[in-house]
């Protein structure tokens, strides 16, 4: 079987930023998303709003077009989110984005009719309907389906930082999990979702979605939604590990962070360099220590196996890419991850939240709605 990758002659950026709606007065989730979109549709007139439906009617998306820069990115997220504002404001409901609800219920939500949609939830059941939880997704392009896989098995080295320093899932139907992202386990339970299988190369994962294709695991080839992924109608590497992110400023560093990740891999195996791999022991490993401690997570750094706090390794990691994000246009961007550590991840302010207000979950979901704005 031939998965045609038509690549993409420069790193192109696209971001799609999964925004969750809640009651103004309750704080609960509100099922609202179609009188949403009815308002989006009339205040957009003949424009086309880059936002759309999801699985749960709780839930909007935006999706940007495609960029060259994080500064285009987030501008294109900014006009639309601006715009789910004013038409969310006069129905009472605010925005927020994190991996999950503080204290929503998953029986309580409404899912969106759509064919996909019937489907996964017939197929995963239980599972399917527990799926209260949001991301952030990060396109870049890749000129080439052969660098695919050499540069998605060299990203797997990175995720624990992208999953720790993105984490803002800690809570959970009113619980505190004890994870600073209960999100990232929580997917892992859909039969196409979680860590990527590490192909040596393009053909063997034709190969693959040939035999998932063949036993009805999937009925189209985007149908897995791993973690990291080929997005091959785009032309690009997907980068799903993000929880919800919980403010703007955030979101543009941790976009900066993936773009300079991908174009330096890029350009070190157009170099001819054997980009680094990790056994997928390893790899498992250290996406559940990032899940249950966030930063303060111990990670494992290579195949010999070192060990190193993940924000000491960071500071590393954004040094090395400096120059990479120069030539990018995102510097200031990338430098700003680094804000993260300091100021405490989302997973920590919540918890922070609720320690102020004597364990009161509906003031945790006020600082979110503040945040959005950040």
């Amino acid at each position: 079987m031939v998965v045609h990758f038509p690549g993409s002659p420069r790193p192109t950026l696209g971001v799609e930023w999964e925004i969750a709606l809640v009651d103004r007065v309750t704080r609960d989730l509100s099922n609202t998303a179609a009188e949403v979109f009815d308002s989006v549709a009339e205040l957009a007139g003949d424009r086309t709003p880059r936002i759309t439906k999801e699985l749960l009617r709780n839930t909007v998306e935006l999706v940007t077009g495609i960029h060259t820069t994080v500064g285009e990115a987030m501008g294109d997220l900014d006009e639309s989110l601006g715009l789910l504002r004013r038409a969310a404001e006069p129905l009472g409901v605010d925005l927020i984005s994190a991996g999950t609800h503080p204290f929503a219920q998953w029986s309580s939500q409404l899912v969106t009719r759509t064919p996909d949609y019937d489907e996964l939830i017939e197929r995963t059941q239980w599972w399917g309907r527990q799926m209260l939880i949001w991301g952030v997704h990060v396109h870049v392009g890749v000129s080439s389906p052969q660098k695919v896989f050499p540069i998605l098995n060299a990203l797997l080295q990175r995720y624990p930082h992208l999953l720790a320093l993105s984490a803002s899932s800690p809570m959970w139907a009113g619980v505190d999990t004890g994870y600073a992202s209960n999100r990232a386990l929580m997917f892992q339970q859909l039969p196409t979702a979680g860590l990527p299988y590490q192909f040596p190369n393009w053909t063997e994962y034709e190969r693959f979605i040939a035999d998932q294709l063949k036993t009805g695991v999937i009925t189209k080839i985007g149908g897995m939604h791993w973690d990291i992924r080929p997005a091959p109608q785009w032309g690009t590497i997907e980068v799903r590990v993000f929880d919800g992110i919980s403010s703007r400023s955030e979101l543009s560093a941790l976009v900066a962070l993936v773009h300079c990740l991908v174009v330096d891999l890029d350009r070190r195996f157009e170099a001819g360099e054997n980009l680094p791999n990790m056994q997928p022991w390893h790899v498992k490993e250290n996406k559940w220590r990032a899940a249950r401690y966030g930063l303060d997570a111990e990670i494992i750094l290579d195949e010999d196996a070192n060990e190193r706090l993940v924000t000491d390794d960071l500071n590393d990691l954004l040094e090395k890419l400096h120059p990479v994000a120069v030539r990018l246009g995102c510097a200031e961007e990338l430098a700003s991850v680094a804000d993260i550590p300091r100021r405490g991840a989302s997973y920590q302010r919540q918890r922070e939240a609720a320690r102020k207000f004597d364990g009161d979950l509906v003031a945790v979901v006020d600082s979110l709605v503040g945040e959005l704005g950040n």
